[in-house]
């Protein structure tokens, strides 16, 4: 129940509390304004309140829709004077029932600031001296600006007494977030409001992707968002990364947008895992959410997200970005719909496709896309018909061109599990075994390793690697030719490439930036028969952060 509403003649709380009783509510609090006999030092005689009240009902019906929702409460009723009122006369009564006496305080105060901040209602000041002066109230109660921290709701008393006039004190308001133009939708309402408070995201990445999709997902109100992220912001980040600040630098991303985005509402429960999801710990991680956005820019994460949330059962919405392009795809295995590896059975292996940091990224590109996964996440949370089902969806934004690409569950799936997906302690295993960690490629080469570097030419014109005896392939182009030489997959024969000369039975160190290219490389290299090639972890970069000042 729900009511607000005008009236000329005196207030009577008693029967108005009389409408707010339900025995399925423990708790009660009110609230109300009375008239007093001085403001900032001239003596009251009465006031005189207008409103514009077609206007004013809507919007006081719709602030106690939000605080029904917002708070959990049964039911609220509003009612405010309009007319000529004596001193000691009520003004406004606010009445609140809920099951639990916590959220009887909270709505009824949110409701009496919102009233008095959002309201169309104007009060004529008669003085002692003879004076009048008319206040817009809606003025009076703006909200602060000077305040460095956002101000938070404390419990107040149950009816707390106060004047007709403390609205006029500006610095005892208190800011809550206001869902009221997205509630206004008919798909959403205070129904769906309610239903994105209870609901529980996580978002893997707080990148180029993840930024706006933790800033819409917050700013609509959902009420836990778990954010995984293990990297710090860097310089380059910023571009496209509009969350964080060029002071933070250095600090770890998923403790940098928790904290923003409990600035930007404290509503919600932002909870930080500053770590790299992996075979690990990624069954944990994802276990008490009901929805994840994979925002990473890596395909083996993408596709352990894939596998871990097939075998979870939970929706996970995919997306990804190559310069202009990306796409999107959500994988539901409750609904038994076709998952990355019905597409591609193989996962794509990093440093094939290069991403934001190699292959160059427009700052809005990203932008877009992790735009489209929070609307596509607020419709799964909400309901909402006319998402993507089983498809992947291509945007070129180059050309705007738009494309869907049916995506078929496999023929050998069942029972709500992918038939492709491996078994997660060989692919750890596979991966683990590739990378070696050295402190110095100096160290490599006095192991008796051949190292390989495979960035481009530019690259090594810019950052020569840190040791004289490297050879210098390209990754496309060592790619090409381990793949079109004859005798792979253990024939003892060698690999001509260029001016280098590769034996099977040599062991190699494969370099890059930061491990991704070099990973792949490797990848190729063993299943051509190079069972002694290995990738240097975390690249070039790492050793030299590593170098002494």
């Amino acid at each position: 129940m729900k009511s607000f509403s005008f009236r000329a003649e005196p207030i009577d709380p008693a029967a108005w509390r009389a409408t707010l009783a339900d025995p399925a509510c423990g708790g009660y609090a009110s609230f109300e304004g009375w008239v007093r006999d001085s403001n900032e030092g001239q003596r009251v005689t009465h006031l005189e309140y207008e409103a514009f009240e077609p206007l004013a009902v809507r919007e006081g019906e719709r602030i106690l829709e939000e605080a029904l929702a917002r708070f959990g409460a049964e039911h609220a009723a509003c009612v405010h004077r309009v007319g000529d009122l004596a001193v000691g006369d009520m003004a406004v009564w606010v009445g609140v029932s809920a099951r639990h006496r916590q959220e009887a305080f909270l709505a009824c105060r949110y409701i009496i600031d919102e009233v008095k901040h959002r309201l169309p209602i104007w009060k004529k000041e008669h003085y002692e001296s003879g004076d009048t002066g008319w206040v817009n109230c809606e003025r009076c109660a703006a909200a602060p600006h000077h305040s460095a921290e956002p101000p938070v709701y404390e419990h107040p008393h149950a009816r707390p007494r106060d004047s007709a006039h403390s609205h006029s004190h500006v610095h005892e308001r208190t800011l809550v977030p206001d869902y009221s133009r997205q509630m206004a939708l008919k798909e959403v309402g205070t129904r769906g409001q309610a239903r994105l408070r209870a609901s529980r995201v996580l978002v893997v990445g707080a990148g180029g992707l993840g930024v706006p999709v933790l800033t819409y997902l917050a700013g609509a109100g959902v009420g836990r968002l778990g954010i995984v992220d293990g990297d710090r912001l860097e310089p380059s980040n910023l571009h496209r990364q509009t969350l964080y600040t060029l002071a933070d630098v250095g600090q770890p991303k998923a403790e940098l947008a928790a904290r923003r985005l409990r600035a930007l509402n404290p509503d919600v429960d932002a909870a930080a895992h500053a770590v790299r999801l992996d075979a690990h710990n990624g069954a944990a991680l994802i276990e008490p959410y009901e929805l994840v956005v994979d925002c990473t820019d890596n395909f083996s994460t993408k596709f352990l997200l894939n596998d871990l949330c097939i075998s979870l059962g939970k929706t996970v919405i995919f997306s990804s970005v190559y310069q202009f392009e990306g796409q999107i795809q959500v994988v539901r295995p409750q609904d038994n719909g076709a998952c990355l590896r019905c597409i591609w059975p193989q996962a794509t292996r990093d440093g094939l496709v290069g991403n934001c940091a190699e292959a160059g990224v427009l700052g809005p590109v990203p932008g877009v896309f992790g735009s489209l996964q929070a609307l596509e996440a607020l419709r799964i949370l909400l309901q909402l018909p006319g998402g993507l089902g089983d498809e992947l969806m291509v945007l070129d934004l180059s050309t705007f061109a738009i494309s869907r690409i049916r995506a078929r569950r496999a023929a050998a799936c069942g029972g709500g599990r992918c038939a492709r997906l491996p078994a997660a302690d060989a692919e750890r295993a596979s991966g683990a075994a590739l990378e070696l960690s050295l402190a110095s490629l100096t160290e490599a080469l006095e192991q008796g390793y051949t190292v390989i570097d495979v960035r481009e030419p530019r690259e090594v014109a810019e950052a020569p690697a840190p040791v004289g005896r490297v050879c210098h392939i390209p990754l496309q182009q060592l790619i090409q030719l381990v793949r079109a030489a004859p005798g792979s997959g253990g024939a003892t024969a060698g690999l001509i490439v260029g001016r280098y000369v590769l034996a099977r039975e040599d062991k190699y160190l494969v370099v890059c930036a930061s491990g991704r290219r070099s990973l792949a490389a490797t990848q190729e290299l063993r299943a051509a028969g190079f069972t002694a090639a290995f990738s240097l972890a975390g690249g070039i970069t790492s050793l030299r952060a590593h170098q002494p000042a």
